[in-house]
């Protein structure tokens, strides 16, 4: 081989000599994710791995390399590329249900226990999804397509990404948890807008009563009874609302202080960036960037858009019902994304009074949009599954 070849070899190998438009565009669309989480501070806990392995993927002829699958011959297995195996946690529906548990581990339902009314807005949140799910048919998508594509209303990621994979919509996999958790990042900037708009500056400054505490003993059983009582009318929702049942019982039953302590950190920061980095990596620009996708990003936000809506009104409704005493305010934070949604309503509250404090009140549908959009997910599962 003259130097002239070996140049030539060189060259072919690079990634410049293999790249295509597409791996341009999604380097660009990376590296806008890093600059939302480490910039901005918007959910970098998912938004950095998620684009890190978003710009993993699109160096040309890295995915190649780093997916591939491993090869027997003359009785001699080659090993698989890295993200080959961790992906598996993806495909076999394992690392969802495992960040619920981590979720349950760090939430106090608390402020739902104290209100059961909560409920009632963390359903009316849900309103996303449903109205999504027939948009999607709409928009030309099979039944199991808007399935997935709905369920980014209910603004929890692991949930879009869980139903997303039962319902084997693999393709669809990338721009659905992309769009599900840009937009939960951007629920300070989405949300305040229509909070605004469908409220009166009265209804904004409206004090609640504060909450009654909540007994250990309470917290103990709420968790037990929401896994029968879900568990025997929606199996379906089990792998997700079980786990995060879990995760709460072993937070609040103070004998597993040490189970609890390892749910809520080492396991839950390393499901976290084995789930990121994977679904990151399976945005490959030369199958991601498709009218779907666009498709699936306008619905997102049409998904995030109605959710919202939907609790605020319900709000409205229980502070007609309540004789003034609700701030439609709180109804919201219904949609899920704990605890980012009741913040944003705590904030837009002070906004017409300091002395406002609305958290813990919003807390209480916060936590309910969780094991809503849990169940939610058990019902399209039930529905589309196979």
């Amino acid at each position: 081989m003259n130097f002239v070849e070996m140049l030539k070899n060189l060259w072919s190998s690079t990634g410049v000599y293999q790249s295509e438009w597409q791996n341009y565009v999604m380097l660009v669309i990376a590296c806008v994710l890093l600059f939302v989480g480490i910039g901005l501070k918007k959910e970098p806990l998912l938004l950095v791995p998620i684009g890190f392995g978003m710009l993993f993927v699109n160096i040309p002829g890295a995915y190649s390399l780093l997916m591939k699958e491993p090869v027997t011959a003359d009785g001699v297995t080659s090993p698989g590329g890295l993200l080959y195996y961790m992906e598996k946690g993806v495909e076999w529906v394992i690392f969802p249900p495992l960040v619920f548990l981590g979720i349950g581990a760090m939430t106090d339902f608390g402020p739902l226990i104290a209100s059961p009314k909560s409920f009632i807005l963390g359903a009316a949140a849900q309103l996303g999804i449903f109205i999504t799910l027939f948009g999607a048919i709409l928009l030309g998508f099979d039944g199991a397509q808007a399935a997935a594509t709905a369920i980014i209303g209910g603004a929890d990621g692991p949930t879009s990404i869980y139903v997303t994979t039962m319902l084997k919509q693999f393709d669809l996999l990338p721009a659905i948890t992309v769009a599900a958790y840009s937009y939960m990042a951007l629920i300070p900037i989405i949300q305040p807008p229509i909070m605004k708009l469908l409220t009166t500056k009265k209804e904004r400054s409206i004090k609640m009563e504060q909450l009654r505490p909540v007994s250990k003993r309470e917290k103990i059983v709420f968790p037990i009874i929401v896994t029968l009582v879900c568990g025997l009318i929606l199996p379906d929702s089990l792998p997700l609302l079980g786990m995060l049942m879990f995760g709460n019982l072993l937070k609040e039953c103070m004998v597993t202080d040490r189970l609890s302590q390892t749910a809520s950190n080492g396991l839950m920061n390393t499901i976290t960036i084995f789930l990121g980095v994977c679904v990151g990596a399976k945005a490959l620009g030369t199958t991601f960037l498709t009218v779907n996708t666009l498709k699936i990003v306008v619905l997102g936000l049409f998904a995030f858009l109605m959710g919202t809506i939907g609790g605020i009104l319900m709000a409205k409704l229980l502070n007609v019902i309540s004789g003034g005493k609700v701030n439609p305010l709180i109804g919201s934070a219904g949609v899920s994304a704990v605890p980012m949604a009741a913040r944003v309503s705590q904030t837009v509250a002070q906004k017409e009074d300091p002395n406002n404090y609305l958290l813990m009140h919003a807390m209480g549908p916060n936590v309910a949009g969780v094991i809503g959009s849990a169940v939610a997910a058990g019902v399209l599962l039930s529905i589309f599954g196979v």
